[in-house]
């Protein structure tokens, strides 16, 4: 496995560590990462680079994103370890057919974020991950453990929103939206999905969320949806 290396305050985070970091009260009230790294071994890498170049026409060097947005998802899935396998393993599972066709490729997200509002990272923030349809090429993924019928946690939102504004002050975030926004993007400049037939529909993370959480951060002049 390649080590890849980021640099953030001063300290130099590999993926494929563990460890906990304390983000500053730049980033809105102090709150914690703690390092959940999935593989981000050589196929995977190469997987992405083919993704991004058959997908998007983009031919790359190495599978990094520059970050407009943010895509906020729910797992579907009601542990975090549970949710963290599902998106550990380089390869896709043969069971989700509705998107194999496109890349064996495993979805996956820069961000897990469990029921009692710790934040993982299980990607450098630039990496390359598999979340959304046209977008992957400039979205950081958060998912949320569980959601669904029985929603998300309080502390979820508040972990969310200290996410976001940590995110928006480290990169040049232009957008934030929910994953059953990303069909709104196309024809936008920054959409980049080749087949018009790729595409799947999304509930998650709910509006009632995405409501809750732009209210928080409106102060950060985000936008979202470009039909909204």
């Amino acid at each position: 496995m390649k080590l890849h290396t980021a640099l953030w305050r001063g300290i130099t985070i590999k993926a494929g560590t563990v460890g906990l970091y304390f983000l500053s009260a730049c980033a809105g009230p102090a709150f914690q990462i703690l390092e959940k790294p999935i593989v981000f071994d050589e196929e995977r890498q190469q997987l992405s680079l083919e993704y991004l170049e058959a997908r998007y026409n983009m031919k790359q060097d190495a599978p990094y994103i520059q970050p407009k947005m943010i895509v906020l998802h729910w797992t579907a899935i009601p542990t975090l370890e549970r949710s963290f396998a599902a998106m550990n393993p380089t390869l896709l599972p043969g069971a989700r057919t509705e998107i194999g066709s496109a890349s064996s490729l495993n979805v996956s997200a820069q961000f897990l974020v469990d029921r009692d509002g710790t934040v993982y990272r299980q990607l450098p923030d630039t990496a390359f991950a598999r979340h959304v349809i046209g977008l992957n090429h400039c979205a950081i993924g958060v998912e949320n453990v569980g959601g669904g019928k029985e929603g998300m946690t309080k502390a979820q939102l508040k972990a969310n929103e200290d996410l976001v504004r940590y995110l928006k002050s480290k990169y040049d975030i232009e957008y934030l939206i929910g994953h059953y926004e990303y069909q709104d993007f196309e024809g936008h400049p920054l959409w980049k999905e080749v087949d018009a037939g790729y595409r799947t529909k999304k509930v998650d993370p709910g509006e009632d969320f995405m409501q809750k959480i732009r209210e928080r951060v409106k102060d950060l002049g985000l936008k979202g949806s470009p039909k909204s």
